[in-house]
């Protein structure tokens, strides 16, 4: 009960997860990546950030890049929000062109 906690190594940890290092640094990256150019790498970045988040707060992944991780995660869903919106605008305003065009002959 009183040991201290050690990784697989044998070093000691803090105990704010010392597990496998994570993939922080990647999702912050697709996520501006997504949100810049790519809007289709919102939902994916969204649920690897998900995942990360999961995984650290279960103790498997290092708490370290907690941040780094929420914040590709939100970018995620702000890709996510843009590309739905965008989609949206391609069926309504193009459907409305198309009925317009229709009613115009």
């Amino acid at each position: 009960m009183g040991e201290p906690m050690t990784d697989a190594t044998g070093a000691g940890t803090t105990g704010t997860g010392g597990g496998a290092k994570g993939n922080a640094t990647l999702i912050l990256v697709l996520g501006i990546v997504g949100l810049l150019c790519c809007n289709l790498l919102g939902p994916v970045v969204w649920y690897m950030g998900k995942q990360e988040l999961q995984g650290i707060a279960e103790g498997r992944i290092a708490a370290v890049n907690e941040g780094t991780a929420k914040a590709g995660m939100i970018l995620g869903m702000i890709g996510t929000a843009l590309l739905v919106f965008g989609i949206l605008w391609i069926f309504l305003f193009g459907g409305m062109a198309i009925l317009g065009a229709a009613f115009e002959q």
